[in-house]
């Protein structure tokens, strides 16, 4: 539908499309018409292969609760999860679904996924913090959500708090401009992790894509300024053969992190770098990724996900 249109008809089109899909899979059983004309309607929407990598990649690493990096809003990621990451009564993996608008004027934001057992509990946005200067110092914004520990595990009755950034990035601007920006946002960050600590919140993480290396000057006053341990240090911990976690994995593109304050740490048990819906190479050969991924515009990301492994019993 979309590449036979007249420009003057494709958006209707377009979301025409959409809105049969949004019906369709919201239906509880499917009929052999259903079924193929969802499918026609993927391919013509150019979703078949993109989102299907998306979609297996949450459901193969089934984290309890996962940062989202770049998502469009609530109710866009709400349906993106309910159409196919379901139980087999076809209930939701992910019912709760937060998503807070930052400050980039794409509508380029980060949220939260979590499974019923991770019910959220507190949401607070930092999109309004101020540089010396009056600029707003979050590119998008760095939202803490709190979440409640599962009822009956040994943690029941405490919180864990994630917060998740998606940090300014090298390109369009000049580098120092840039690297002046991620280190302000790494140094709030950084406020915000020890004015939590000093609140009596044992459990922190600090998750998402901060667009710089370990030994990078702008990410000290995170990584080397607080007692926050990078997950990837964790005993266990399977990076693949590469530390990297954009592209093809190499050292100088690890640039997305899951950082745990001591409490969380020392609860970790594993973890690893998932890299099957990422093309890796020009060939896609450099490491295993999923069947229908037959070319680099069927990735899930260039990101790959990155999870830890947290003792809660």
């Amino acid at each position: 539908m979309r590449r036979a249109c007249e420009p003057k008809g494709c958006g209707r089109e377009i979301l025409d499309a959409h809105a049969r899909l949004g019906t369709l899979i919201t239906q509880y059983t499917y009929t052999d018409g259903d079924k193929k004309l969802i499918l026609d309607l993927l391919v013509a929407l150019d979703l078949d292969r993109s989102d299907t990598a998306a979609y297996a990649v949450l459901r193969e690493v089934n984290a309890d609760i996962t940062a989202v990096i770049e998502a469009e809003d609530r109710i866009a990621l709400k349906r993106f999860t309910e159409a196919a990451i379901v139980d087999p009564e076809r209930n939701p993996v992910f019912p709760h679904v937060m998503v807070i608008d930052g400050n980039d004027d794409r509508g380029i934001d980060v949220g939260v996924l979590s499974k019923a057992e991770y019910p959220l509990q507190g949401i607070r946005t930092h999109v309004d913090d101020l540089a010396p200067t009056g600029r707003r110092i979050f590119s998008r914004a760095c939202p803490e959500y709190t979440f409640a520990f599962p009822e009956g595990s040994a943690l029941a009755g405490l919180s864990l708090t994630v917060l998740v950034n998606h940090f300014k990035s090298k390109g369009y601007g000049r580098p120092a401009d840039n690297n002046a920006l991620r280190q302000l946002q790494a140094e709030r960050i950084a406020e915000i992790y020890r004015q939590l600590r000093s609140d009596e919140v044992e459990f922190v993480a600090v998750a998402g894509d901060v667009n710089d290396t370990p030994d990078s000057e702008p990410l000290a006053p995170l990584l080397a300024d607080t007692d926050l341990r990078d997950g990837v240090e964790v005993a266990g911990f399977d990076d693949g053969g590469r530390p990297g976690t954009y592209a093809n994995g190499t050292a100088g593109n690890k640039i997305d992190y899951v950082l745990l304050s001591p409490a969380l740490f020392d609860r970790a048990t594993g973890g690893a770098i998932f890299r099957k819906g990422v093309w890796g190479g020009k060939h896609g050969t450099l490491f295993e990724h999923f069947p229908t991924m037959t070319s680099p515009v069927h990735a899930a990301s260039d990101h790959a996900a990155i999870y830890v492994d947290i003792k809660t019993g």
